[in-house]
């Protein structure tokens, strides 16, 4: 196995279209690491010039600690699976396998003993005389897997792998390869454009829009900490709900009401303009009733009619409508909005979801209390989108443990459009 670094890579196209923007990101031996992002940012570009298949404009690609931009792609030792399988009709599940390795002019009994290990880990074993037209989508997917595997390549490539599967299905995949990355202890490298296997799946995700990375830490880091307007609206389902905000000395003015701040949120906001877009989650919304005494003094209470009611068992989400204090940024998030490619960011409409404790006795049509938990509030800057709450908390703790470092593989700076990282 092997470690990967793209060191300011870019890519442009002869007719100017610039796909992926200065991207630098480590990924360290035996990592799984996922990129993710709406269609158009880059991510199958990226990772089509780790394989080979689409030449580098300019940086650096280094596998192994070795250069290998001008490598091919059968000398880049890395095994590739696409989202089509690209698996051989006329093979049957042994040959398709073993295929690799017969170019190689490897021994038959080497192929058959790595073909027969390879089956046996992925429940293949009963099928490999098949063809693929006798297998379902879940065993073509394990079939093209298997090919890859018998290699023993320095890393694996796979560009949505699972996208052609149903919603079971993919499932069941994701659990069958976040076993095997951790089985074989491989260098891993995938493309989804789904956040939950992205979130369920690697060790680290990096976020990319418009060809720039946004930002590259573990899944909770990126919910919790996102560094932007885009990651925090592009991370989590239902998204985060945003609306306007005005600061006034310690106190920051919203739609849902007036919200305490203090300490170094306070200090990061007094250097911001007046207006702000304040973010709150789904589940930062709670039934008052079923908040504890230590917790509502950490919160605030409103009034709101619920539209919309949907119980989902554990879990129950109202929708309820408020004048989100729409101003002159409302542009930037409807361009959050199109580039995230999401119908629920909360970006475009007045609607406000909240996620409840199934106990909750909020009934559809109430006009009723909710509670918001303020301690998990995000504030971004509307001309950076830079999240001034990370960066409070960024300098808390470098005040109070030593300078605070960017988790790896984080730009530490970027464009300064809306939603786009200015670190």
């Amino acid at each position: 196995m092997a470690d990967m670094v793209l060191d300011q890579v870019t890519k442009r196209y002869p007719d100017g279209t610039l796909a992926v923007d200065k991207l630098s990101l480590n990924i360290a031996d035996g990592e799984f690491v996922i990129l993710v992002g709406p269609s158009g940012c880059g991510k199958s570009t990226t990772l089509n010039m780790l394989a080979g298949l689409e030449d580098i404009t300019e940086g650096e690609l280094r596998i192994g600690g070795k250069v290998v931009n001008d490598e091919s792609p059968k000398d880049r030792d890395i095994a590739m699976v696409f989202q089509s399988y690209a698996l051989y009709p006329h093979m049957t599940v042994r040959e398709n396998m073993g295929f690799a390795l017969k170019l190689a002019k490897t021994p038959k009994a080497v192929i058959n003993e790595k073909v027969n290990n390879a089956a046996q880990s992925l429940g293949l074993t009963d099928l490999l005389d098949r063809k693929p037209a006798n297998l379902s989508g879940g065993q073509q997917q394990r079939v093209a897997m298997g090919r890859a595997i018998v290699r023993n390549p320095a890393a694996f490539l796979m560009d949505e792998p699972l996208s052609n599967l149903d919603a079971k299905l993919r499932v069941q995949m994701r659990l069958e390869v976040s076993k095997l990355q951790k089985r074989l202890g491989a260098t891993m490298v995938y493309v989804t454009h789904d956040q939950t296997e992205a979130l369920t799946l690697g060790d680290r995700v990096a976020v990319l829009r418009g060809g720039v990375l946004q930002q590259a830490a573990a899944p909770q880091e990126l919910y919790e900490r996102p560094l932007n307007l885009f990651v925090a609206g592009f991370i989590g389902s239902p998204s985060m709900n945003f609306m306007s905000g005005t600061v006034d000395g310690g106190t920051l003015h919203t739609a849902l009401g007036d919200m305490p701040v203090s300490g170094a949120l306070r200090q990061e906001l007094s250097k911001a303009s007046r207006e702000v877009i304040v973010g709150i989650r789904p589940e930062n919304f709670q039934d008052p009733s079923l908040v504890s005494a230590d917790a509502r003094p950490h919160g605030i209470t409103f009034h709101a009619t619920i539209d919309v009611l949907e119980s989902l068992g554990a879990e129950k989400y109202v929708y309820f409508n408020k004048d989100l204090g729409k101003t002159n940024y409302v542009t930037e998030l409807e361009e959050l909005a199109r580039d995230a490619g999401r119908a629920d960011s909360g970006a475009t409409s007045e609607t406000v979801v909240a996620r409840l404790d199934p106990a909750t006795r909020i009934s559809e049509g109430d006009n009723t209390q909710l509670w918001a938990d303020v301690r998990s509030l995000h504030v971004f800057d509307p001309a950076t989108g830079r999240n001034l709450s990370v960066a409070a908390g960024t300098k808390a703790s470098a005040a109070g443990h030593g300078a605070a470092t960017p988790s790896a593989g984080q730009p530490t700076s970027g464009q300064t459009r809306s939603g786009t990282a200015s670190q």
